[in-house]
């Protein structure tokens, strides 16, 4: 029996998909910590103006896309999969402690460490997962959405651990913090991996024998890796916008959202047990939600919903009724425009009466996790399904080639945010992604044929 098909009986997945989630939950722990604090620190410690923390917060978030097809490049053809997730997450913790460090010096190069460390993690963990299914196996989609329920899991914590941290302590025991969640991952890869993933990605899946390191690939294959790169275009349009979470919609929520929350003060209660002539403190007293914690919204969200995700499409596919992965796109794309709808409306009640709900901003990050649920573990799950087996870590490096794009353009768009309306402002990623909604719509049933039976 192969290592794809040693199931759980209680899950039906294979148990290094669960090895695998723990692993990535703690990766995503520290980078999504890391990235709480990354504007906040620009803007607040080092001084940076709005327009330039923009900047390096796209480029940043930008170029741990662009790396992971270097990864995949150097995995399929000189070091194998396995062992490039550990080159990667080594790289990472060293440039998470780095950040713990103030001088600015320690700032860009811990940076770079997180860029490339990234880009020999990131293609590579999807690639393993991938390799756990056989072909054609149903199960896929679900698997991937189990796997992204681990992305959002640490991804949850990370903002409350190392958010608090870093905006109420110091912003380098934060940036420390996230360092000892990657520590963690490495240490959970490390005792386990063997047990539980065998021998999946160990070897590379193409030596190149002077020059030439396969057969040419056949129609059906170049039409299929012709429908990756034409998702992936869409996609840009998806996380330019997605990413205002980490910026522009950052700032919002600590200018324009009135963050108190009523609450009852036990110190009301206690007082009652205190001398008759002191004076009694209040009933309800406001806390201030941190700034940071709304990083935290949209993994808890994915994290409560990835599992009827994972269901539906399963049940969807038994019954024959599972919208296809082009369609699953368009239904992102739409929700995620739907989502900045919400946005423009608060925007309009700020312009008018102050300081909006904190309402406005979870209905948003509501609508833009549903449409994350249907496009991002789905297109993991597609470049596994339509990429041949020989360039499977380079094309999941291609993938993530498009959200580098997409964060390049979505940095320097949220640099605008200081000098544009807020209404306006909010109405372009509306327009981009309800779009690109729309004409992929039109695209679907080529794409679909092109697919040539791959669902």
């Amino acid at each position: 029996m192969s290592d794809a098909t040693v199931i759980t009986a209680k899950s039906g997945h294979p148990k290094g998909l669960y090895l695998l989630f723990g692993v990535e939950a703690w990766e995503r722990f520290s980078y999504y910590g890391m990235r709480a604090l990354l504007v906040l620190y620009m803007v607040k410690s080092l001084q940076f103006s709005t327009e330039t923390a923009g900047t390096v917060y796209g480029w940043y978030t930008g170029l741990v896309y662009l790396t992971p097809l270097m990864g995949g490049y150097i995995a399929d053809r000189y070091l194998g999969a396995r062992r490039c997730i550990l080159i990667g997450g080594t790289l990472m913790a060293l440039g998470h402690f780095a950040m713990a460090f103030p001088p600015l010096p320690f700032f860009f190069s811990a940076l770079l460490l997180l860029i490339f460390g990234n880009g020999f993690f990131k293609p590579n963990i999807s690639t393993v997962v991938g390799q756990l299914y056989e072909p054609n196996d149903p199960r896929r989609d679900g698997g991937f959405t189990i796997f992204y329920m681990g992305i959002n899991l640490g991804a949850f914590f990370s903002p409350l651990i190392c958010g608090t941290l870093g905006e109420k302590i110091g912003w380098h025991y934060g940036f420390a913090a996230a360092g000892v969640g990657m520590v963690a991952g490495l240490v959970m890869y490390l005792l386990a991996g063997k047990k539980f993933l065998g021998n999946k990605g160990m070897t590379p899946a193409l030596k190149p024998v002077a020059g030439i390191s396969r057969e040419p690939l056949t129609r059906h294959e170049k039409e299929r890796i012709a429908v990756i790169f034409i998702l992936c275009f869409f996609v840009i349009f998806f996380w330019a916008s997605f990413e205002q979470a980490g910026s522009s919609l950052t700032l919002f929520a600590d200018r324009q959202t009135d963050r108190m929350i009523p609450m009852l003060n036990w110190e009301y209660f206690t007082s009652w047990f205190q001398s008759a002539a002191s004076e009694s403190p209040p009933l309800i007293v406001s806390w201030e939600f941190p700034t940071s914690w709304f990083q935290s919204v949209n993994p808890l969200l994915i994290f409560l919903l990835a599992p009827i995700f994972s269901r539906m499409w399963i049940s969807l596919a038994i019954h024959g009724r599972e919208p296809s992965t082009p369609m699953k796109f368009v239904m992102g794309l739409g929700l995620l425009a739907v989502g900045f709808v919400v946005m423009i409306a608060a925007a309009g009640v700020y312009a008018t009466s102050g300081p909006v709900s904190l309402f406005w901003l979870l209905g948003a990050y509501l609508l833009h996790t549903l449409g994350e649920l249907c496009l991002s573990p789905v297109g993991l799950s597609m470049v596994t399904k339509l990429a041949p087996a020989t360039f499977g870590s380079l094309l999941m490096g291609t993938w993530f080639l498009s959200s580098f794009a997409a964060n390049l353009v979505g940095g320097l768009f949220a640099g605008n945010y200081d000098t544009m309306n807020n209404t306006l402002f909010f109405t372009i990623p509306t327009a981009t992604a309800g779009g690109a909604a729309l004409l992929l719509l039109l695209l679907v049933k080529p794409l679909r044929r092109m697919m040539h039976g791959v669902h």
